[in-house]
């Protein structure tokens, strides 16, 4: 997910460096809390929307749980009444009905480690943005005091004979660290010969099912 490794690029970055790297540090500073502030409306925005699509999830699943009650209730009504073409069909419905329940409920449950990812990048962003809020004029005095005694050195310098000249090398460091979030679903095609199988499986199943419902109930077969 782009924003995700946008964030992720925030949070590991190191203000020191960058302002000790920066020709204009406050620019820079004002620069990087900007962004800071721009991914957090973001990312906000992004939570927001992974945890209505979490509750829109949550609500077809039960929906889907509640039909199959519902259909499983009619089965056992054309059983009483010796329809067993209705009562197949019911059952029929009915399995069909768990089947996507338990689908989405797979489905809620991928989408609430998402919504927590999310929460965590959101909470660890905060934190960076009231600490670099925090340091600003800390690191602009500190950088202001470096470039102090670089002018100091530098006249030091002027004033002897010349023969050594002083450099100074710093480390550049990078951290950067991608955070994404990918889901893939796989079909499973079958030939026919499997598909005639799992048919006369699921057949099976309905016809176990609506012997098992008239046994409970007291109907002859």
């Amino acid at each position: 997910m782009a924003l995700l490794d946008r964030v992720s690029t925030l949070i590991r970055a190191n203000l020191n460096d960058l302002i000790d790297r920066a020709e204009d540090p406050g620019k820079l500073i004002k620069q990087v809390l900007l962004d800071m502030e721009n991914q957090l409306l973001q990312l906000k925005t992004q939570v927001a929307v992974s945890i209505a699509d979490q509750h829109m999830l949550e609500k077809k699943q039960n929906e889907n749980e509640a039909a199959a009650a519902d259909w499983l209730r009619k089965a056992e009504r054309a059983v009483d009444k010796q329809q067993d073409d209705l009562a197949r069909a019911a059952l029929e419905r009915h399995r069909s009905c768990q089947q996507l329940s338990q689908n989405y409920q797979e489905q809620v449950d991928d989408q609430a480690a998402q919504v927590e990812t999310l929460k965590s990048a959101l909470r660890k962003l905060e934190q960076k943005l009231a600490e670099a809020k925090s340091k600003k004029e800390m690191l602009l005095a500190r950088h202001r005091r470096s470039l102090v005694a670089s002018r100091a050195n530098r006249a030091e310098q002027s004033i002897g004979d010349r023969s050594k000249v002083a450099t100074f090398e710093r480390l550049k460091e990078r951290v950067m660290h991608s955070e994404a979030v990918s889901q893939a679903e796989t079909e499973l095609l079958a030939d026919d010969v499997g598909d005639k199988l799992v048919k006369l499986e699921r057949e099976d199943e309905i016809e176990r099912m609506l012997a098992e419902m008239k046994t409970r109930r007291g109907v002859a077969n």
